[in-house]
Formats: C-alpha cells, sequence, structure tokens
C-alpha cells in the first residue's frame, strides 16, 4: 500500500487505534465523570472550547465518552471480528481440502449459517446469556463468520491443485501438514482482506447492539452514549449527544472499508507483477 490515498485510511484507521490504547491520558475526563462549575452541573451544553463535542443532560463530557467509547468498540468489535476469522477460515480451509461429505456438511452448515438474521438471534441470545462483553463477542463472532468460509474454501480448490501441494502429497506430507503449512499461507491475503472488513461489521454490530441497550450495564461505547442521548428526550435540543459518536462509526467504518479496498488493490498489484 505505497500509493499515497492508501495512507489515509491506513492514518485514519492508526489514529483511532492510539485514541482507544490512549483513552486514559487523551480523554478529558473519565467516561461516567460529572463535570460541575461553580458546584454546578455542566448539563446539556453546547460545542465549545471547554467541552468541544458538548455535554449531556447528566453532566457527562462528550468528548471523553467517545474517546473511552473507542476502547471499548475497538476491543469487542477487534475480538469478534477474530473468532469469526478463526472459525470462517478453518472452515473454508477444511471444506476446500477434504471435499466430499465434509465439504457438502460444512457448506450446508454455511447456507443455515447465512440463513439466520442476526439481529433477532443475536436479541434471544444475549436474552439467555446475559448482557455481558464475552455474549456481545462471541454472538457476533459466531454469526459473521459465513463470507469468510466460502471465500476460502473457492481459494482451497484452486491452490490445492498447484504443482507445490501436487509435490508435498507425493512425498508423503500428511493432510493436516498439506493444508496447514503449503495451503493455509497462500491463502492468508485473502483471509487478511476479510478480517480488515470483519473488524468494521463487528464494530457497527457491537455499536448496534449497544444502542439498543444489550450492553452490559456501566459500559461505555459509542453505542451506549448514542442510546443514552435518545432515551433523554433530549435531541432537539442537544444534537450533539448522538451526532458525534455517529460520526465517529461513521468515520471508522468508512476508513476500514477504504483500508481493505488499498489492500486488495495492493494485493492484485503484487499479482500482477509476479
Amino acid at each position: 500500500m505505497s500509493e499515497p490515498s492508501h495512507w489515509l485510511p491506513l492514518s485514519v484507521f492508526a489514529v483511532f487505534i492510539v485514541m482507544a490504547v490512549g483513552a486514559p491520558l487523551l480523554a478529558p475526563y473519565g467516561p461516567a465523570e460529572v463535570v460541575r462549575t461553580d458546584g454546578s452541573l455542566v448539563r446539556l451544553s453546547p460545542p465549545s472550547f471547554a467541552h468541544p463535542f458538548g455535554t449531556t443532560s447528566y453532566g457527562h463530557d462528550v468528548l471523553s465518552q467517545v474517546i473511552w467509547g473507542s476502547r471499548r468498540a475497538l476491543v469487542i468489535g477487534g475480538s469478534a471480528a477474530a473468532v469469526a476469522l478463526l472459525i470462517g477460515v478453518n472452515v473454508g480451509l477444511v471444506a476446500g481440502y477434504l471435499r466430499g461429505p465434509v465439504d457438502a456438511v460444512l457448506m450446508r452448515i454455511t447456507d443455515m449459517a447465512f440463513a439466520l438474521p442476526f439481529l433477532p438471534l443475536a436479541i434471544v441470545l444475549i436474552g439467555l446469556f446475559g448482557r455481558s462483553d464475552l455474549t456481545l463477542l462471541l454472538v457476533i463472532g459466531f454469526l459473521f463468520w459465513r463470507t469468510t468460509a466460502r471465500v476460502v474454501r473457492s481459494q482451497v480448490l484452486s491452490v490445492k491443485e498447484r504443482t507445490f501441494v501436487q509435490a508435498a502429497r507425493v512425498a508423503g506430507a500428511s493432510a493436516p501438514r498439506v493444508l496447514f503449512r503449503h495451503i493455509a499461507p497462500n491463502v492468508f491475503n485473502i483471509a487478511a482482506l476479510y478480517g480488515i472488513l470483519l473488524i468494521s461489521e463487528a464494530v457497527l454490530a457491537e455499536a448496534m447492539l449497544s444502542f439498543l441497550g444489550l450492553a452490559p450495564a456501566g459500559s461505555t461505547s459509542w453505542g451506549t452514549v448514542m442510546n443514552a442521548a435518545f432515551n433523554s428526550g433530549q435531541l432537539r435540543i442537544a444534537w450533539w449527544w448522538a451526532f458525534f459518536p455517529g460520526l465517529f462509526i461513521t468515520l471508522f467504518v468508512l476508513a476500514t472499508s477504504l483500508l481493505g479496498v488499498a489492500y486488495e488493490k495492493s494485493r492484485r498489484l503484487r499479482g500482477e507483477e509476479r
């Protein structure tokens, strides 16, 4: 990704990571800290020099909540994307390499997974297992692996017929060794691309579930800030309360999507050079 246009989404993505990691140093206040001036709450203060993103009706600084919310969004979203990628890649590898009945069963499971509606199922599962970070992470991870599995499988079907794979088989290499030593590295690029896209999908899913009030009590994320704004009934007055977390969600998803496009473009260019 050497083109200048590729560095913009990468830079924005890096800013979000720095913001999440450095939240305790960058945020002017704690996520639940109440802002007071002369002993009184600073309620529904519009964006100003003292509070660039304004304050809430509870006296919380929106900028601080957005910064702290980035940490939760990236931790839950990134971890859920890793779970989805791990499942999808392994299902695709095994299905594409073994073929036959194993492939048929795994692909039918994938088809059934595609038929499951995310939001209703997520609400049911969170209702059953409780509102916790682990539940959110696993719900998102176990419902987002489907596309990756199919794409990786199609790549494996192509790679397994190449000469170096055939040579490894003839040399007596075991199936796991052929699969994970010779085939897996050759599907890494496509898996990495879908991993990047999964991060944006997972962050968006976490924000959506948190906005619906399914996040653990007391947690702070972009979705929970927007949930509090809508529940307050003050949006007509305090537009900034929901605007800035929504803006950050949009910027993150856009930057991650453009990063995926840039990665795919550079991958194709490397392939053409070879």
